[in-house]
């Protein structure tokens, strides 16, 4: 792209869906959320008994986990965190950008410690940190693959 040429936007391509093509916003979002309805169903009735006692086992090892020993960070994995950021990347929910993060001074570093201990230790995860945005985007092939299984 040159320079002082406008970059127009283009739509993206329709999504193939068990009933035809879905070609708005609202029809993808909506075959979206049909998608992840069929395949994030709860078992209503596990077939395997040996999967089920192998949950079973991985939830009592949870519930005896000690709640008062957290794992407690340290000033160099944190510092060695920020310093692996990609500056690329998009800044997160708060809006600071990771250009921004490997520019703090020492001190906040150490603040930052302080404060991810406290939350550790108090176990107190907020909001925000239990959320996220996730979104689908289907490969080449496994469109095609769609269009064939409607078209067969």
């Amino acid at each position: 792209m040159t320079k002082g040429m406008i970059r127009i936007p283009t739509s993206s391509p329709p999504l193939v869906t068990t009933w035809g093509l879905a070609l708005s916003d609202s029809e993808k979002a909506e075959a979206l959320a049909d998608s992840l309805e069929a395949h994030c169903q709860p078992v209503k009735d596990p077939s395997v008994p040996a999967v089920i006692e192998v949950v079973n086992k991985a939830m009592r090892a949870c519930s005896f986990a000690p709640a008062n020993e957290p794992k407690i960070s340290n000033f160099t994995e944190v510092h060695d965190a920020i310093r692996g950021v990609k500056v690329g990347n998009a800044p997160g929910p708060n809006g600071v950008p990771n250009r921004a993060l490997k520019h703090l001074p020492l001190s906040v570093v150490s603040l930052l410690v302080v404060l991810f201990n406290a939350t550790f230790r108090f176990q107190y995860f907020p909001p925000a940190w239990k959320h996220a945005r996730v979104f689908s985007i289907l490969k080449p092939r496994r469109i095609r693959r769609c269009r064939r299984l409607i078209h067969s």
